[in-house]
């Protein structure tokens, strides 16, 4: 990374203290990612049709050399894992695609086909991974998709497998678990542009590959650019135990809601005694709440599944898989694989439970959150993706909010009044900077951190506290253990020294995934965009009669608040104006950017009344920033 800092001597003796720690001499990880493997591309690029390269497992060729110190050695081990690139054979007709896409492929073969679990983020990449396949196994035509969970790299590269046409002619279902069309579209819509500019921060999307920049996310490697897509689910998953046969495949279904993802599921193939755990059970820590953003996941709930999944499924197979990384061979081994990632989770939840109701705060009981050791001493239950300190914070968060019960923390000032004052108490600029030098020179890089981000929210245009805290976060991140925090740590240490880089990921906002959003889930963006001062005065009634639902939706401006229902009742006060259009109609000129006055011309869209009122309400929506500072006011 270009200017960036040598490793410390603080760094070094840490990771030193580290090799002898852990227990490096086990290699049986090292083993297993390599079992069944059957061919590489001959490329680890993948291009889209533009020429453009969406994705290159190549760029993380020098994780196959020896640990540098900057970084972690445990975090170098899992990330060299996770790189790994191939055709893979998991059991009897059960194969993965890995190292195509963060996630991972996993392809059944049927009677006449194949059935295929989670087609990876984006087209370009799903396409390559079967293409790889079907070089190797034959070109079976894929006869179902599955996707276990509603996050988008387990269904984005949908259309890299199959077609819309084919779906809609019945040729193949789409399975996924109830809840799955809601969530999928909710999660990238409502919150959508914050969580996408964190998540270039937790993913490194704009960091160099290298030994000085991201080596990884520590469930995979980075998530592709490329064309994202959604087909809705043919085939909703509703109850546990459900069974479904698709092309002579056997599979049964565990519904596991509130877990890793709102709406997921597990995945058994009795036939071929082999258990799919999703995004549930993985070779690494996962979060309870991701640094991105996201609602805290339930890990009292998350355990309690994988209790189930060990009772009911794990002790009648033979090898377990997951969405990530790589699977696990033997019946002892599958069942204590899933028991250790249930001992973790529910031991973060339980003793955080405990110790908040002794009356200490999330960070207290973060900062000295000894795990057991044969948790702590088990490659796959260390904080690679989620940490121990951010899952702990979550848990409380998810019980007690995010105040500590304390009345001096329940008002304090927002961050550019408190930095000041701050400033002001130290001693002013110049004594705070000595003070923040010594922290670094002493090793104690979350004091000079903390210090220094009270100088540059004071004034951030002064470049001395700015240089030192980009050399701050880097040390920080040589010696994080978990990929998320050293990307993290190396994206503010970019953005204090080159500017903000943005959202460099995909764009999720793809015409696919906006058809899959209802007509109240439209309506719900909208009002989050209103700038409610902006729209005090205003008062506005409009109905949309949404012809191919044979339904009325009525949307109200009124203090500044956008209100919505479904209504048929005629003796509603009148609207100010009724537009007559389909739902697909709705979506283009509402979302996908086409002309509201060309759609009207045409005689897509139906007027009566005065179209002014939507002209007011749209003069009241706020743009939104996919810039946003971060590490500076």
């Amino acid at each position: 990374m270009t200017d960036s800092v040598d490793p410390s001597a603080h760094i070094r003796a840490l990771h030193e203290q580290l090799l002898t720690a852990l227990p490096f001499a086990d290699t049986t990880d090292f083993a297993d990612v390599a079992e069944g493997f059957i061919a590489a591309p001959a490329t680890g690029t993948i291009t889209a049709a533009d020429g453009n390269v969406v994705w290159d497992n190549d760029a993380y060729g020098f994780l196959t050399g020896e640990c540098p110190p900057s970084v972690n050695p445990s975090l170098w081990r899992q990330a060299g894992l996770s790189a790994r690139q191939g055709l893979y054979r998991v059991t009897e007709s059960v194969y993965q695609i890995r190292g195509f896409d963060i996630s991972n492929m996993t392809l059944i073969e049927g009677d006449t086909g194949v059935v295929i679990i989670d087609p990876l983020t984006v087209s370009e990449t799903a396409a390559a991974g079967l293409a790889l396949y079907r070089e190797h196994r034959g070109d079976r035509p894929v006869t179902g998709v599955i996707y276990t969970h509603s996050h988008a790299d387990h269904f984005g590269g949908v259309l890299g497998v199959t077609t819309v046409a084919d779906v809609e002619a019945g040729k193949l279902p789409i399975i996924a678990p109830e809840g799955f069309a809601e969530h999928a579209v909710a999660e990238n819509v409502f919150a959508g542009t914050a969580m996408a500019r964190r998540a270039a921060y937790q993913f490194g999307s704009a960091l160099p590959r290298g030994v000085r920049g991201t080596v990884g996310t520590g469930l995979g490697t980075y998530i592709p650019t490329g064309s994202f897509s959604l087909v809705p689910p043919t085939v909703d998953v509703t109850v546990t135990g459900q069974q479904e046969i698709v092309d002579g495949v056997r599979i049964v279904f565990q519904l596991t809601p509130g877990t890793e993802a709102p709406a997921e599921m597990n995945i058994y193939l009795p036939d071929r005694r082999a258990l799919c755990m999703a995004e549930n059970a993985i070779h690494t820590m996962h979060n309870i709440l991701t640094p991105r953003g996201a609602l805290v996941r339930d890990a009292h709930i998350w355990a309690k599944y994988l209790t189930e999944a060990v009772r009911d499924y794990a002790r009648h197979s033979d090898v377990v898989f997951s969405s990530h990384l790589w699977p696990t061979w033997g019946t002892e081994r599958v069942v204590e694989f899933i028991e250790l990632q249930r001992d973790m989770y529910g031991y973060l939840h339980d003793q955080t439970l405990r110790r908040l109701n002794q009356g200490e705060v999330g960070t207290e009981i973060a900062e000295d959150f000894p795990l057991p050791p044969a948790l702590e001493n088990t490659w796959h239950t260390r904080g690679y993706y989620g940490t121990i300190s951010h899952n702990v914070k979550a848990v409380y968060q998810r019980y007690m909010g995010w105040y500590d019960g304390n009345p001096a923390h329940l008002w304090e000032h927002p961050p550019v009044a408190s930095a000041r004052r701050h400033v002001e108490l130290g001693g002013g600029r110049d004594a705070m900077l000595v003070k923040a030098r010594a922290a670094y020179d002493e090793g104690d890089y979350r004091w000079a951190a903390q210090i220094l981000n009270y100088l540059i929210f004071a004034d951030d245009t002064d470049t001395a506290p700015r240089d030192l805290q980009a050399a701050t976060f880097e040390q920080l991140a040589y010696g994080a253990e978990a990929a998320t925090w050293r990307n993290n740590f190396l994206s503010g240490a970019y953005e204090l020294r080159n500017g903000t880089f943005g959202t460099p990921t995909t764009s999720t906002a793809s015409p696919t995934l906006l058809n899959g959003l209802s007509v109240e889930q439209v309506f719900d963006g909208m009002a989050l965009l209103v700038n409610g001062p902006k729209a005090w005065s205003l008062r506005s009634t409009i109905d949309w009669r949404i012809t191919d639902q044979n339904r009325v939706h009525r949307v109200e401006l009124r203090n500044g608040l956008l209100v919505h229902y479904d209504h048929t009742d005629e003796d509603l006060p009148a609207a100010d104006v009724t537009f007559a259009l389909t739902h697909p109609t709705l979506i283009r000129v509402l979302l996908a950017g086409d002309d509201f006055a060309a759609a009207a011309t045409s005689g897509d869209i139906e007027i009566t009344g005065d179209p002014g009122k939507l002209v007011e309400l749209v003069s009241v929506l706020d743009e939104l920033d996919r810039n946003f500072a971060i590490v500076t006011p």
